[in-house]
Parts: structure tokens; sequence; C-alpha cells
């Protein structure tokens, strides 16, 4: 009898336990967070803020604390670190942690991980920046091994271009037939052949001063085949054809609308709207392929849609279906923005273009004049150790 009132007791105890663990795993209300719309009310939106990533919480199912008992199984807390490129395709989220490989949000699987093929040959130990063609070949830059290599379509590892030492490549765009390279050690584009690796050809460090690369890091090309290459040398967007001649600039250094302070990654949607990256404004401009500032959104905060040292940009027409959900009733979403944070708690952000529905927008020359206003009041608002970390060029932490 004595045993058999222990065994009940330790029944009773264990049946308390998992309702006690059980109760700690009870679905807590939600409260649905505020939606952010850039710019602010009263002025009409254009850009949405929809999610953000880190890490593997933010795609894989999240695990109770009734399941992590039973199973012993804690929840990944694997997360980016220090990213910088970023690329979509095919249900996943490719990222160039400098500080670790190209990590994969796979949307589909709800999984979180390294690029398959980045290991032996492929081994990526500080990828800086990712493109990928129509036919799912991915083009990783690394500036350790100051080589481009190329992944295929279904993540593997493929083949590498480039001798290190003869350059430090930091971006690669494939367009047609050809792989244009940024080379920020000759100042100049380095074209490739896509399927070889033989270099064809190579611009942007002869003619005219004010033709001239200097510190050439980002790439993008339009519909036109206008390739845009920002350079953080001269603080501006420079504009090439596909065969490597000069079609001018946009912006200039300075601390006005259509400046720039720290200009990084580049993007140009399908309507050739043009986005250019700023470090320093923790924005981002957008740009008529003319030059013509269109409009701008970001600040430096931790919140919800903010950036903190935001380095690359990717437009994409194919995924609005994961993020659907995130789209105000108001909103009509066109496409989806992809940004990458150098630090924060929100490293990859989500953002969406679009209108409000029922609502006719003004015309262009109306909007500037409110974006240089608006762009004077933010940046004087800035807090005052940002700008000073800014001015003399330094990173959080350093």
């Amino acid at each position: 009898m004595k045993h058999w009132n222990l065994a009940k007791r330790g029944l009773v105890g264990l049946a308390a336990l998992v309702l006690f663990v059980a109760g700690c795993a009870a679905p807590q209300k939600v409260q649905k967070p505020e939606t952010v719309f850039y710019p602010d009310p009263p002025e009409l939106p254009r850009i949405q803020f929809l999610t953000s990533f880190t890490g593997a919480k933010d795609v894989q199912a999240a695990k109770s604390a009734f399941e992590s008992f039973v199973t012993g199984v804690k929840e990944d807390q694997k997360r980016l670190d220090k990213p910088y490129g970023i690329a979509v395709h095919n249900g996943k989220i490719y990222v160039c942690d400098t500080n670790q490989t190209v990590m994969v949000f796979d949307l589909e699987k709800r999984s979180y991980g390294p690029l398959q093929g980045a290991k032996g040959k492929g081994k990526l130990p500080q990828p800086f920046n990712i493109s990928i063609d129509a036919e799912g070949n991915k083009y990783v830059v690394d500036t350790v091994r100051k080589q481009v290599v190329v992944f295929d379509r279904d993540d593997l590892y493929a083949k590498v271009f480039g001798i290190p030492g003869n350059w430090k490549p930091v971006d690669a765009v494939a367009y047609e037939s050809r792989l244009y390279v940024a080379d920020i050690k000759n100042g100049m584009v380095v074209v490739l052949d896509k399927a070889t690796g033989e270099v064809l050809k190579k611009f942007g460090h002869q003619g005219e001063p004010r033709e001239r690369l200097y510190l050439p890091t980002n790439l993008a090309f339009d519909r036109d085949g206008i390739l845009y290459v920002s350079d953080a040398g001269k603080f501006q967007i420079f504009k090439f054809d596909r065969d490597g001649h000069f079609r001018g600039t946009i912006g200039r250094h300075g601390s006005e609308a259509g400046a720039f302070a720290r200009p990084r990654g580049v993007a140009v949607d399908r309507g050739n709207r043009l986005y250019a990256v700023d470090a320093a404004f923790d924005n981002m401009q957008a740009f008529t392929t003319d030059g013509q500032l269109l409009l701008f959104f970001g600040t430096a905060t931790r919140g919800p849609g903010g950036m903190y040292l935001p380095a690359k940009v990717a437009v994409d027409y194919d995924h609005m279906k994961y993020f659907e959900k995130y789209v105000d009733p108001i909103f009509e979403a066109e496409y989806l923005l992809f940004l990458t944070n150098q630090f924060g708690p929100r490293m990859v952000n989500v953002y969406a273009y679009g209108k409000e529905k029922g609502k006719k927008y003004p015309k262009e020359e109306e909007i500037l004049e409110k974006l240089k206003e608006r762009f004077r009041k933010e940046q004087m608002d800035k807090p005052a150790e940002r700008k000073e970390a800014e001015e003399k060029g330094i990173e959080p932490g350093q």
C-alpha cells in the first residue's frame, strides 16, 4: 500500500508539472503591431513596413514550453551577425553575412541555415554581395577570397572566377551573357563571360575625371540595360550603358535630399525607379533614372521599420504571397523591397511599395518640395551621438 501511495503521488506530481508547463505555453493574446507607413501622415503613403528577419526564430515554427520540456529541444537561437548583400529567389532569402557565410531563410520550408554549397571549394570566409540570374545561378563575391564564387540553381558549388591579388571584387551582376563585377581595388567595372569567366572588357577607370570611378561598391541594371554603380568615394551613382559608355551621374556629396554621405546598395524596379541606400542618413532614396528624387524613407531607430547602418536593397515581385498577411487593408502593394541592416535587432527589413486605395496622389513637383523640407527636419532631429559617429566615419561598437 505504501508503494502504491508513493506511485500515486508521483503521478499526481507529474500531472501537475505537465499542467504547469502547458499553462506556461497557453496561447497569449497577441497585440497586432502598429502599421508603419512612409512618409508619415498626413502625406499619402508609398511604403509600408511589413516584417523583419534576423534569425531562425523568424521563419521556424515556435516551440511551446511544453514541447521543449517533452522533447528536450530548445528553440533555435541561430541568427545573422553582420549582413550586407541580399537576394531573393524561388522562395528563399539569401543573405551575405560577412562574419559567417551566406545564410538562407527558406520561406516555403520555414528553415534557416547556411548555403548548401558553401563548403569545400565553395567555402565563403567573408561573403559581401550576392546576385541571382534568371537561371537561378548565384554569384557571390567574397572579399577574403577576392573571387566571385558561383553556385547553381540547386545552391551547389559550380565554379569560381578571378585570381586573388589582381583585383578586389565587391559586387557582381549578370546581364544577358555577361557578368559585370565591381573592382574596388582598381576603381573599375570588369566584364566577364558568364559561362567561362574570360575577361571581355574593363571600364570606369578612363576618360574625363567626372567619368572615372573611385570606389565602386554596388551594381544594378535597369530594364533598358543601363548599369548603375554606387561609388563610396565620389558619393554618387554612376551610369554606364552595357558596353561601358559613361551616361552620367546621380546625386552628389551633401546632407540635403537627393545627396549622399555614404552611398551603399542600389536596385531598380520594373518602372525604372532607382533605389539607393545611404548608411549615414540611415535611409533609402528613390530616383528616376534621370536623377529626379521621388521619395526617401527610413530613420535611425531600432523600432519596426527602422534602419541601422543599412547596406543593401533588393526589389522583388515574385514573393508577395508570403507577405500579403502583413499588408494593411487600406494599402495596395505592388512589389517588395528587402533591406539589410548591419546592426540592430532587425537585420533584414521587408517593405512594400504601393499606394493607398482610392486616393489621388500629387504630382512629382509637389512631392519634391515636401521631400526637401522633411529631409532637412529628419536630419536635424537625428541623435547627436549618431551624427558624431557618422562624422568620424566609424561604425557602432568600434
